[in-house]
């Protein structure tokens, strides 16, 4: 895919979450960061250029900002989806520090989740066509990327293995996703446990559905930092107990991202794990008018020029 910045194909985007700014253990190219702009303003930070061992090139942005100054709430997410996606990447793998609903999600443990509960307040952009005058109902009843998603239970759990520290890694689960900055009460974390969620955090949304939307692959890694507040005889999460964890986790992170991105591209490059994403959104636009603005259209084709290209209005 040609890119917007003359990088060429870097098909893998990771996006680290709190505790994980940066993957240090990979090479970083001589041109060290890339900033695009985008119609829906600039990224997160930087987003930095990385090189494996074989030369495979990944882009890694940080969500909260390098110096966690950005709060979940206005995370610039629309920003960060297209700009991934400007560099030709096709497959988002995300990090992200989350609590723990169940007791035998023990803080330390991964999990990679299949279901989301939103749990968000409508203050952040959740869609590319918000603002526009073209409307579209994206698919999102399974929304992480299955195949991927399957691909990555098995060679994250290889990666755990290796690493040697005990980590486990959960399968099949459902998170949590809450507006924030604020921690749950007691009565919230409860419920929500009675809703089926294993799984709390305040980033995963609106990231998932805008990934759908650009037709990018897009999975969660969830690190377990606390039990959040619904045990009755423990106390109720801090921001200090969270960090005590987040080292550790931060660390196992990198480890893992290091021992799995390269299989993870040439995955990518054999296609299989991509399949659902490609051609989702044909149907999910509603007929176009033909009066249509060209900023519109200029807008929307920056993320899906398949849709929006000159020639591409729909009757």
């Amino acid at each position: 895919m040609a890119t917007r910045d003359g990088l060429g194909s870097v098909l893998i985007g990771v996006i680290g979450g709190t505790g994980l700014y940066h993957l240090d253990n990979l090479t970083l190219m001589r041109r060290e960061t890339v900033n695009p702009e985008t119609p829906w303003g600039s990224p997160s930070s930087p987003i930095a250029i990385c090189s494996l061992k074989s030369g495979t090139k990944v882009a890694f942005i940080a969500r909260h900002g390098r110096h966690h100054n950005i709060s979940p709430s206005v995370v610039p997410s629309r920003a960060n989806i297209a700009a991934l996606k400007s560099l030709g990447v096709r497959a988002i793998l995300a990090f992200s520090s989350v609590g723990s609903l169940r007791e035998e999600i023990v803080p330390g443990h991964f999990a990679i989740p299949t279901q989301i509960i939103d749990r968000t307040k409508g203050i952040r952009p959740a869609s590319f066509f918000e603002g526009t005058g073209v409307v579209a109902h994206a698919s999102f009843g399974e929304p992480f990327s299955i195949k991927l998603v399957r691909w990555l239970e098995v060679e994250v759990e290889k990666a755990l293995k290796a690493h040697g520290n005990n980590v486990v890694l959960h399968k099949d689960k459902c998170i949590i996703c809450m507006e924030g900055p604020q921690f749950s009460t007691r009565a919230e974390s409860m419920m929500y446990r009675g809703w089926g969620g294993d799984l709390i955090n305040m980033s995963v949304l609106p990231e998932a559905k805008l990934a759908r939307e650009a037709e990018v692959s897009y999975a969660l890694i969830a690190t377990a930092t606390d039990y959040d507040s619904w045990r009755p005889h423990s106390e109720v999460v801090t921001a200090t107990q969270v960090i005590q964890t987040l080292r550790a986790n931060a660390d196992t992170a990198k480890f893992v991202a290091a021992s799995i991105l390269e299989d993870l591209h040439v995955a990518a490059l054999q296609g299989d794990i991509l399949s659902e994403e490609r051609g989702s959104m044909k149907y999910s636009i509603m007929p176009r008018d033909a009066n249509e603005s060209e900023e519109d259209t200029k807008k929307l084709a920056f993320i899906l020029p398949e849709y929006f290209g000159p020639n591409e209005l729909a009757n």
